[in-house]
């Protein structure tokens, strides 16, 4: 495997034997040595050999090692000739972010943080396998599946502005809750609401920065101190199996001889397998929709406890690990290709018809979380994107250091202490949990913002401080 470093911050590796493709790795200097620590560089190469790949093999500047692709790895599909895999988008399908801003300074807030912190904890469940109070009947979650977040709007569990600020409305097209096992909607019928372990949270934070007054203006992002509310999770249990039951079917039906990893187990997008794989994807994600919107629903009520004159807008929601149908010009031919994005954000400039209509002078919103500790942003779509990336930039900070490791090396003490320090309150389902996810454990995400803005693939608007964060 040939790597070699073509511009600032744009690597690539070379198209040679049986690659369709070279990969292209977008990275600073230091970023590209944290890179080189794991298997992302050979899942690149990997994914560069797959039918039907158009262009190149990408990797974003929070790359990491994944399933099949790696974490922040991007590839889009001819339509006839290519494929769709699980690998390329992730068992959590839909995991997302969801920014709420409100009408709250950090002031006000701080008086009452632990009280709202605590009621926060009670209102959304977090940690594997919890349930919550929104248990669904067999018909109820069919719904979910199929209509997303309109069966929310339909139970006064959201507005129509929160709709309207969702990617795809909430809703996907295609979705098919019949092809959902049974074994995953007994998943996810009781988690409907809650948060889930790992990297997921809900983090109150404050307006720290804007570097761009116009267009945060628009996205509601009014002054600085100004609160808002980061939310990541996606569709829990149910999409984890969705991910299995298919990975599974696409072993037995194509094999993986002709793969170089069995981990990106596929079938041809216009296959029977390829369709009913993309309607389960489809209804997982209505599912990680309508989670993230029950969740800004007990927020509301959490925040309406203390703060009875709040108001809590929807900024925006995006999917970070999806598949889309998504239309480019390519050798000066507008044609519609499948994007694979896995722990990557769509990143659409001005102009688009699947921005909402407020925000489509400017493109649309896109939220690069960091770790508990540090710095989250907020960032808008570009038109350099659509041209050098497949409309994708960066989905957070990205792993640097094991589970494992962090358990090891990093004490609760030393994490309590830091946050401490940095005027951050924490409440967290499990101490192992919280280590796992300590600051440490992840790259610099300002390196990782500095690079997405250097290359224009998801330009800077505004810096947000974490003040209390709920962790799974």
């Amino acid at each position: 495997m040939k790597i070699k470093k073509i511009a600032e911050n744009i690597w690539e590796i070379e198209k040679e034997e049986k690659m369709n493709v070279p990969g292209i790795v977008f990275a600073s200097d230091s970023l590209m040595e944290k890179i080189k620590l794991d298997k992302t560089l050979e899942q690149v190469n990997n994914v560069a050999f797959l039918q039907g790949i158009v262009e190149k093999s990408i990797a974003m500047p929070d790359a990491h090692q994944g399933y099949g692709f790696c974490v922040g790895g991007v590839a889009a599909f001819d339509i006839e000739k290519g494929i769709i895999s699980p690998g390329g988008i992730g068992y959590d399908i839909n995991c997302g972010v969801r920014l709420l801003a409100t009408n709250l300074k950090k002031e006000e807030l701080l008086r009452k943080r632990e009280q709202v912190l605590d009621e926060l904890f009670k209102n959304v469940p977090s940690g594997v396998g919890h349930g919550g109070e929104f248990k669904l009947n067999d018909k109820e979650l069919d719904e979910v599946l199929n209509n997303g977040s309109k069966w929310a709007l339909k139970k006064s569990y959201a507005t129509e502005e929160d709709i309207k600020h969702t990617e795809d409305n909430g809703c996907i097209a295609g979705a098919d809750a019949s092809k959902v096992s049974q074994k995953a909607k007994s998943r996810g019928r009781n988690q409907l609401g809650t948060l889930g372990a790992g990297n997921h949270f809900v983090e109150v934070q404050e307006v720290n920065e804007i570097f761009n007054k116009e267009i945060a203006k628009i996205f509601g992002l009014n002054h600085e101190e100004q609160i808002v509310i980061l939310i990541h999770t996606g569709s829990r249990g149910l999409g984890h199996q969705t991910a299995s039951d298919y990975i599974k079917q696409m072993e037995k039906e194509y094999g993986f001889k002709d793969l170089p990893d069995r981990e990106l187990a596929c079938a041809p997008i216009g296959s029977k397998l390829g369709k009913e794989y993309r309607s389960a994807m489809a209804s997982a994600a209505n599912f990680a929709f309508t989670n993230r919107q029950i969740i800004t629903h007990q927020i509301r009520k959490s925040f309406a406890k203390y703060f009875p004159k709040s108001e809590i807008k929807v900024v925006y929601d995006i999917a970070h690990n999806i598949a889309k149908f998504e239309e480019f010009e390519i050798n000066g031919e507008k044609k519609v290709l499948c994007v694979h994005r896995k722990g990557a954000t769509r990143s659409f400039g001005p102009g688009r018809k699947e921005i909402p209509e407020d925000y489509r002078p400017v493109g649309c919103p896109i939220f690069i979380p960091g770790s508990m500790g540090t710095f989250s942003y907020v960032l808008v779509g570009t038109n350099k994107a659509r041209e050098i990336s497949f409309a994708s930039t960066a989905h957070g900070a990205g792993r640097l250091l094991s589970r494992t490791f962090a358990k090891k090396n990093i004490s609760a003490e030393s994490l309590k202490q830091e946050l401490k320090e940095k005027d951050i309150a924490i409440k967290a389902g499990s101490v192992k949990g919280m280590i796992e996810e300590a600051p440490e454990a992840y790259k610099d995400v300002n390196e990782v913002v500095k690079v997405s803005h250097e290359l224009g693939i998801g330009n800077l608007v505004a810096k947000l401080k974490p003040l209390a964060v709920m962790k799974g």
